[in-house]
């Protein structure tokens, strides 16, 4: 494929759009609208291949393990069993390459995938293609669509060269996936980075400011220094020790917007349990048992933009481990919430 040789894009599935309460502060509403797509670290995406030959699975494979060498908090786990799986990846060459938006995926019927790569993955650009959907299911956007680039369009070349082969979009996918600005009030007012595995590849004549760009948008490929300060800023490294949280013992919690805590549960009993958060703050709980040295997803809530707190109902069994995990939005006018179960 030569330098200039019109290439194939993905095309971004919609994210959802909270409904959220008129009177919200707009800090708390900016906070919730840019922190709702994304995992409590820790979690395992548990991810499944509808076919495909074994040189694209194995291509995707090693993507998910690039990204998890990085060190961050996230595991990646493949299974054979699609009901299993919170990730579903099919290899349909006929629909494009694509991916829903961080955890958007598990309002997708478990029949569908969440994602699908439409040309082959063995080559350089193959690769990036692979890291880029994936960095979708994290919950990373299109670069190009930062509404601080200061990108200026040759809109009509645009809608033009989308059209045309291979991509063959109309007006709306082009404006969806190219032109379309991301709300400022869900990005956290980074400035752009055009060597980001989720930036396009454009040739000249697209762009007209910034001027180095009139020649062509072309990124190296691979991770960029930004997208792993990302992706670590949102999953660190797991600490190896968990507090154990104690029954109808509260803890508080003292936490930035996009932090979280964990802690282990070790019922003494087997019976039902109330897990839930305390105070004003906006909040994503998730309780996981593990099973087979793996952690698996028992239940979540998220309170954010609601008059309530975070709940989980659960029964719990003796001599089994849980870990309840809990990521902040918004930290209310206290600054302050806690955790209790019993």
């Amino acid at each position: 494929m030569s330098a200039e040789t019109a290439r194939p894009h993905c095309d971004l599935k919609p994210q959802s759009r909270p409904v959220l309460r008129p009177d919200l502060a707009p800090r708390r509403e900016r906070l919730i609208r840019m922190l709702r797509l994304k995992w409590v670290n820790g979690t395992v995406l548990h991810y499944w291949f509808l076919e495909g030959p074994g040189p694209q699975q194995d291509a995707v494979r090693n993507a998910f393990q690039e990204w998890k060498d990085l060190g961050i908090g996230l595991e990646f786990a493949q299974v054979t069993d699609r009901s299993e799986a919170e990730v579903r990846i099919a290899f349909d060459q006929a629909d494009g390459s694509w991916s829903y938006v961080g955890r958007d995926i598990l309002s997708i019927n478990a029949t569908e995938p969440t994602m699908n790569f439409g040309w082959d993955l063995t080559d350089d650009y193959g690769r990036t293609t692979a890291l880029h959907e994936i960095g979708h299911t994290l919950g990373m956007p299109h670069e190009h669509q930062n509404p601080f680039a200061g990108i200026v369009w040759d809109e009509p070349k645009v809608y033009e060269y989308f059209g045309g082969a291979p991509n063959h979009w109309p007006p709306d996918q082009t404006l969806h996936n190219v032109l379309r600005k991301i709300d400022a009030s869900e990005v956290e007012g980074s400035s752009w980075d055009p060597e980001s595995v989720m930036e396009y590849w454009f040739p000249a004549g697209l762009i007209k400011e910034p001027a180095r760009f009139q020649g062509g948008l072309k990124p190296p490929g691979g991770l960029s220094d930004a997208d792993k300060a990302w992706v670590l800023k949102f999953f660190p490294t797991l600490a190896p020790l968990v507090p154990v949280l104690k029954p109808f013992q509260s803890v508080p919690l003292s936490l930035a917007p996009g932090g979280q805590a964990d802690f282990s549960l070790k019922p003494e009993a087997s019976r039902e349990y109330e897990i839930a958060t305390f105070g004003t703050a906006d909040t994503v709980l998730v309780l996981f048992e593990e099973v087979n040295g793996e952690l698996r997803f028992v239940a979540g809530d998220d309170d954010s933009g609601e008059a309530r707190d975070s709940r989980v109902s659960a029964k719990l069994f003796q001599g089994r481990h849980y870990v309840a995990r809990v990521r902040l939005y918004w930290a209310g006018e206290s600054g302050q919430t806690a955790i209790m179960y019993w």
